[in-house]
């Protein structure tokens, strides 16, 4: 018995149809695009847009089934390429970058921007500006109110093969309410005391047995307490300034730390109030 070739190959021309179909809309609505419209005039041969030929040209039938795997997935890399670069615009919108050059050493240096928003609302002065050193693969990451800290974390970097960190800036009226307006942090205790208090703040839970070591360090007439905590494996540089008590804190995995402990803890010993 013989078998009808037009049966046969009915699907193969519904598919060819809807793909030829898919790929018109697609010309159409990338001809219509802003960005198409907004470049169009740098890009024209003869009258015509680069983007259009190529659209022409794949719209005869057998260019869209030696192609049509390679445009569905042109299609799906681009157009979501670009609305993950706005959804990451969003996430960083209104940061003002504070990070200087790579100096001779390869060593940036990162100063909270007076322009940069933040705060804890009406009634508050602004965050005095604070500063830092990092290897120049650091950069800085968005931060979540998800984060541990929450509202209270005021920025973060990160390097994905050395570590973390984070500064916290809260208000010491959460503490007490008789340390004025221009707190010193041997106002708010000695270290134990403020280790003790705060260490929570940055990871999560009690730190009681967990202090390795604890210093004290004065620049420009600033006191600076200085911890290490183990586990996790953190430093803690602690001050206060103004009306805010500043909590600066350096990790990373277990490798990170073995690597980098010497990084880390430059990076650690580097913060300063400005």
């Amino acid at each position: 018995m013989r078998i009808s070739h037009k049966s046969v190959d009915q699907p193969s021309r519904i598919r060819r149809t809807n793909m030829e179909t898919a790929l018109l809309r697609y010309c159409v609505n990338f001809s219509s695009h802003p960005y198409h419209k907004k470049t169009s005039a740098h890009h024209r041969v003869n009258g015509e847009t680069q983007r259009d030929e190529r659209c022409a040209t794949a719209l005869s039938r057998r260019s869209v089934l030696a192609s049509g795997f390679s445009l569905v997935s042109s299609t799906a890399l681009v157009f979501p390429g670009e609305g993950l670069a706005v959804v990451k615009q969003g996430l960083l919108a209104g940061r003002v970058p504070g990070l200087s050059e790579p100096d001779d050493e390869g060593w940036r240096t990162y100063r909270r921007p007076d322009e940069k928003s933040g705060g804890h609302g009406v009634g508050w002065s602004p965050i005095i500006p604070y500063a830092f050193s990092v290897p120049q693969d650091w950069n800085e990451v968005p931060v979540s109110i998800a984060d541990l800290g929450g509202t209270e974390i005021d920025l973060r970097f990160a390097s994905p093969k050395e570590g973390r960190l984070s500064v916290i800036v809260a208000p010491v009226l959460r503490f007490a309410d008789n340390l004025g307006d221009d707190v010193k942090i041997e106002n708010i205790g000695p270290p134990a005391k403020v280790i003790n208090a705060f260490g929570p703040e940055v990871i999560g839970e009690n730190v009681e047995g967990k202090v390795l070591s604890s210093n004290v360090a004065e620049h420009e007439g600033r006191l600076y307490y200085q911890f290490e905590l183990e586990p996790p494996h953190v430093l803690i540089t602690a001050t206060a300034a103004g009306n805010r008590l500043y909590l600066f804190s350096v990790t990373g995995n277990g490798l990170q730390w073995k690597r980098h402990y010497k990084d880390l803890k430059r990076i650690a010993s580097s913060f300063r109030i400005v």
